[in-house]
This record gives C-alpha cells, structure tokens and sequence, in this order.
C-alpha cells in the first residue's frame, strides 16, 4: 500500500476533489478521474487525516489530502472453480449454457467471478494458447443477466477461424425474448443502424451513422394484454442489439432496465390485469435467452448445432402472465 499526499495551494480552493487529485498527485503511473472517484469512495482518501467520501467535494486550500493507493492486481484473469453448464468440448472449443447474472469477462467493475475465470479454471492445461497466452477465445458475448449457449475457443487456431465466422455472419443464431405487448404482426425484420447514444453513453440506440444490424422476428405466441414470446434470429450482433431493435419497434423486453419501457397500468383493461402487470413488471432482468447456436466446426468443418429451453425464471415469468389471463378469463366481472 502506498501513501501519496498532495497540499492544496490556494488557487485550487472549490475544485472537485477527484479533478483536483488526478492532476495533482503524483502517482507511479497515471490515475484517472474514474479510478480516484472509486478510490474516494471506497475511503482510501483523508482531508487534514480525516476521511473523505464524496468525489464531488470542493477542495479547501491548504488541506493536506492523502491517498492510500493499493497495489496494482494482476491484468491475467484468474482460475476459479464455478461450477458449468458444458454442451460441448474438444480439444478446439467449448459450448456452454450460460447462466443470467454471469459476466463474461473481467472488467473494472467485475474483476473475478466470470465466465472467463470459470473456463480458466475448467480447461487448464487443454487451453493451447491464444496470441501466445493461456486464456480462452471470447470470439462473442452475451450480456451478464441475458442466458443461453455460447461458444469460446481453445486453441488459436480455433479462434481465428471463428473471429472470421462471426465477422461474415456465418452462423445461424436464435434467441427468445418476452416482450411487450403484442405486435400487429406476426413476424418481421428490423434493418436499423446501431451506435452509441448521444444522450446516455452507457447505451445503444438507432442511429443515422451507426453499424448495420438486422433482427429478423416472430411472434412464438401472444399472451394478451401483456406480453408475446418473440423468436429473433440475428444477422449481425451488435451490442445490445435485440434489446435495442425490440424497443425501436415498440415492444421491449420485458425486465430490461435500460430499454424495456413497460406497459402501463392505464394499458390495461380491468383490475385483474393491472394486478397482474405489477407482478409482470417485477421480472428482475431482461427476458432474453440464447436458444440456439449453430455453425460449422471451425477446425473439422463438421455441422453443429446447440439448442437450450427457456430457462426456469423465464418459464416463470410466462407462468405468471398465463395465470393472470385465467384470473382475467374467470372474474366474474371485469372492471
């Protein structure tokens, strides 16, 4: 642990803590805003040796200001023993179930507990390298609380081919979603530009300059008033792509914090389905599963094909909606 201390000259008197520290101090290498802010507020900042937890505080001339800077942990992800649900595996790939709540890779907000340490830790020594490094191939993702199969490499080999596959759209994906409300029609194809926001940049969103995508959809079943089972079969895939597309058309996914805008209570048509729609809304992550994969092996050239049901929570959610249209078909008056 290392303790770096900065004092406060009087010009910098009402600044931003966190800009003030990140221009000030003089660390072994470079801290940025976003890495002090979490310093702050983790509390390994003192203000005169009292501690400080508020990035956004002004800074006081004179004040003596320390940072207790921990050491640097190790970029290579570690193994973890978390247990996988494996369809398939050789000595080039692995097909898994992913479950929702999972993250992929490691990041800042998600140091260890991924997919990426798990397979680490399941493939030892059957992982030959990729660029030279003993890591599986994350050749796509899903997002942490979307479930369903996905597939990573385990030889270099292997994950070149693969990067070209998805780079040319050669493999044949499907996904199920339960959106909703319920679309005039009964299948389509959504061909709308994808890129970062310019109102939030932590989201995607139909842009006039953005990457192509295309989502091809069909509606499984309808659960009317509140919802349908959509089947989307990727061209592309884009981030956040059919959580995106669905919403564009009208019809988000249900759960989804960032794009499913849900149904209202004024939507709908009585008492029981506003009751049933207050427990729908409660769905803690957005309903999408990665139903199938399929591609051809990229060492062999053999055809492959993965499939996984819905999983237990999705099944509930639908579960919920169908009991709710019941209740709505046996009220004896609907109001």
């Amino acid at each position: 642990m290392q303790r770096l201390t900065i004092t406060a000259p009087p010009e910098a008197a009402g600044e931003r803590l966190d800009r003030f520290l990140a221009a000030g101090l003089e660390a072994p290498s470079p801290l940025s805003r976003t890495r002090l802010k979490a310093l702050i507020l983790d509390g390994a900042v003192t203000e005169n040796g009292a501690a400080v937890t508020d990035p956004s505080q002004s800074v006081r001339a004179e004040a003596e200001y320390a940072l207790l800077l921990p050491p640097v942990r190790e970029a290579t992800p570690q193994a973890e023993d978390i247990p996988l649900d494996i369809m398939f595996e050789d000595d080039h790939i692995i097909v898994l179930n992913k479950p929702s709540g999972m993250v992929v890779h490691p990041g800042p907000g998600q140091p260890d507990g991924t997919l990426v340490n798990a397979l680490i830790a399941h493939c030892g020594d059957s992982l030959t390298g990729i660029g030279g490094v003993m890591r599986p191939g994350i050749v796509h993702r899903l997002d942490k609380d979307t479930s369903g199969v996905m597939m990573a490499a385990k030889s270099d080999a292997a994950h070149q081919k693969l990067t070209e596959m998805f780079a040319a759209h050669d493999l044949d994906r499907h996904y199920l979603a339960i959106t909703w409300g319920m679309p005039p029609e009964t299948e389509g194809r959504i061909e709308a530009a994808l890129g970062r926001s310019t109102r939030d940049r932590k989201k995607q969103a139909v842009v006039p300059n953005g990457r192509y995508a295309a989502t091809n959809w069909t509606v499984i079943r309808r659960l009317p008033p509140f919802a349908s089972i959509v089947e989307c079969r990727l061209e592309t895939g884009r981030t956040h792509q059919i959580r995106v597309h669905m919403a564009h058309l009208g019809h988000g996914v249900i759960g989804d914090p960032m794009y499913g805008k849900p149904m209202r209570s004024g939507q709908m048509p009585d008492a029981v389905a506003r009751d049933c729609l207050a427990e729908i809304r409660g769905f803690r992550r957005q309903a999408l599963h990665a139903a199938s994969l399929g591609f051809a092996h990229p060492v062999t050239g053999e055809a492959l094909h993965f499939e996984t049901t819905m999983p237990d929570d999705m099944a509930g959610l639908v579960a919920a909606i169908e009991a709710g249209i019941a209740r709505r078909a046996t009220a004896p008056k609907n109001r």
